[in-house]
């Protein structure tokens, strides 16, 4: 659904983006993530034939963003960070214009004006103007918009912002049935959870260039090192009676009653441990899989794990 290849924008001596290379599929969610001008809003501007690339190319649902900018127009539905919306109009109003620009026939854009509203708890505010809505209600109204003519490709920029948890929640739910539907999203976020929870690969960018790519899985393998377990003891282990474990498990203290080892080989040696330490009179409280999270990953690739720099976030 999305093909770039050498993908490139300069402004005069400037280059925004430089050479990105992205494939993604149907029913696929991807997440870029990169710090403050990285690059993610020119990338969005070029998939969306909003800007024209200096180099490389663009294939949108099969249309190039150069050749066909109509055709790609039509099959992309966009949630930008402002959302242009016009504040004396009220939601059906709203919508009803955005059906015309689409081409869409009045009974079709009645029909899904419905189902938007009512999938994001808007339809008590039929009758307000927009200039009235909080920011979470116009976050959903515009995320409306984007979706309204059935895009086959949903870029998103922040699409929670502003919401409460509920409404957060709603929207990562629909994200989720887009996906089963065979829509292909791709979303900018500062919210690291929400992009390990939605998406299906994540993609970092710096200074226009993607320098890390891969499931949130693999990002981790890539960037942070094998897998860490943890063991909690029943009793205080430091300092006690030796403790002794496969030559292929490197392992550490981690507290008084805790050790932290990595394995090449956690279906193998898991179990060993386990029963080693048992065998050697340990009480094991629990063994479990030592947090990684995202935003590790995202350090790491970064600013390799220095968190002492202001412009870190997406």
């Amino acid at each position: 659904m999305i093909l770039t290849e050498d993908l490139t924008k300069t402004f005069d001596d400037f280059t925004a983006v430089d050479g990105v290379n992205l494939v993604v599929g149907k029913g696929e969610v991807l997440a870029i993530l990169g710090p403050n001008g990285a690059g993610k809003t020119t990338t969005v501007r070029m998939l969306t034939s909003i800007l024209k690339p200096t180099r490389g190319r663009a294939v949108i649902a099969g249309f190039d963003v150069v050749t066909h900018p109509r055709e790609v127009r039509a099959s992309v539905g966009v949630l930008t960070e402002h959302h242009g919306l016009y504040n004396r109009m009220r939601p059906e109003e709203y919508l009803g214009f955005f059906g015309d620009v689409y081409g869409l026939e009045k009974a079709r854009t009645t029909q899904r004006t419905g189902a938007l509203l009512d999938l994001f708890s808007l339809s008590e505010a039929r009758g307000r103007k927009i200039g009235e809505f909080s920011k979470g209600m116009r976050q959903k109204l515009a995320l409306a918009r984007a979706m309204l003519h059935d895009p086959h490709v949903l870029l998103l920029d922040e699409p929670t912002s502003a919401m409460d948890p509920a409404s957060a929640r709603l929207v990562r739910d629909s994200i989720k049935e887009l996906r089963s539907s065979e829509r292909t999203v791709v979303i900018c976020t500062h919210n690291l959870v929400e992009a390990e929870e939605l998406a299906d690969r994540i993609a970092i960018i710096r200074r226009g260039r993607i320098i890390a790519r891969g499931t949130v899985s693999e990002l981790k393998d890539q960037l942070l090192g094998p897998t860490i377990y943890e063991v909690e003891f029943v009793e205080n282990v430091a300092g006690g009676k030796s403790l002794e474990l496969p030559a292929e498990v490197t392992w550490k203290l981690n507290g008084a009653a805790s050790i932290q080892y990595s394995s090449p080989d956690a279906d193998r040696y898991n179990p060993i441990v386990l029963r080693q330490l048992l065998e050697q009179g340990f009480g094991v409280k629990t063994l479990r899989e030592a947090t990684r999270s995202l935003e590790q990953v995202y350090l790491q690739a970064v600013m390799g794990g220095d968190t002492s720099r202001e412009d870190l976030y997406v």
